[in-house]
């Protein structure tokens, strides 16, 4: 698979701003499948910035993978403002960098368990400042979907790393 060039020019940008500021990031990403990750490894010098990631794609996954680092709102569940925040928070913390993305959502065709549509997605950013931001896409496209919320998330770390010191 090639990755989208909107997603690599904007995984570009966000990886210089990182790098310029000295700071790293951890992904913890659900219906993205492991698009943020591979977007921003895809810029050359990544291990200058990237420290890891995680596709969150069910309970069990959550459980295992970022579970015990922060503690989890009461009644969470997947594809929720907080649950991106949680994803966000979680990762930062188990992987200690400077930034954790979070991203959790519905890609369809179908709703997932929890009744959401096709196209939901909650992206988030922890660190200095922690935003998030609700993407409903409206495409039947189940691979143009995950596209948009990775690119979601990163225009999101994007705008948070302008508004920072040294931004």
């Amino acid at each position: 698979m090639v990755l989208d060039h909107r997603l690599v020019a904007v995984a570009e940008r966000v990886a210089s701003r990182l790098v310029a500021r000295g700071d790293t990031v951890a992904v913890a990403e659900g219906s993205c499948g492991g698009l943020l990750s591979a977007a921003l490894l895809s810029v050359p010098g990544a291990s200058r910035y990237y420290v890891g990631g995680a596709v969150i794609y069910t309970p069990a996954a959550t459980r295992a993978l970022v579970a015990g680092a922060v503690p989890a709102p009461p009644g969470l569940r997947g594809a929720t403002e907080e649950f991106a925040r949680y994803l966000a928070r979680s990762v930062a913390a188990k992987l200690a960098t400077t930034w954790g993305l979070g991203e959790g959502g519905a890609t369809g065709p179908s709703p997932n368990p929890y009744g959401d549509p096709p196209g939901h997605a909650w992206v988030a950013v922890a660190g200095e400042r922690e935003a998030a931001r609700h993407v409903l896409t409206g495409s039947a496209d189940r691979l143009g979907k995950m596209v948009d919320f990775a690119i979601a998330a990163l225009e999101l770390l994007g705008e948070q790393l302008d508004a920072g010191p040294g931004g």
